[in-house]
């Protein structure tokens, strides 16, 4: 995995430690919204490469919630 493959996993991973207080599914839901608001598009299709290519090291609500942005 390059450095910037790296620092796109951590930076998801960051988002979603902030929503994971957040109750059932909002912290996924919050964490997909934040990633789509604010993720470059380029941000995003790395991301779904990422998930392509079986990507380690995503925390499980970054997981989720990067397979639901990367879907549409």
């Amino acid at each position: 995995m390059s450095n910037t493959d790296e620092k796109l996993v951590r930076m998801a991973n960051q988002i979603a430690s902030f929503f994971k207080t957040q109750p059932g599914d909002k912290a996924t839901a919050s964490t997909a919204q934040h990633i789509k608001d604010f993720w470059d598009p380029s941000m995003i299709a790395q991301m779904r490469n990422l998930l392509a290519n079986d990507v380690e090291g995503l925390d499980p609500i970054a997981h989720a919630a990067a397979k639901e942005v990367t879907a549409a």
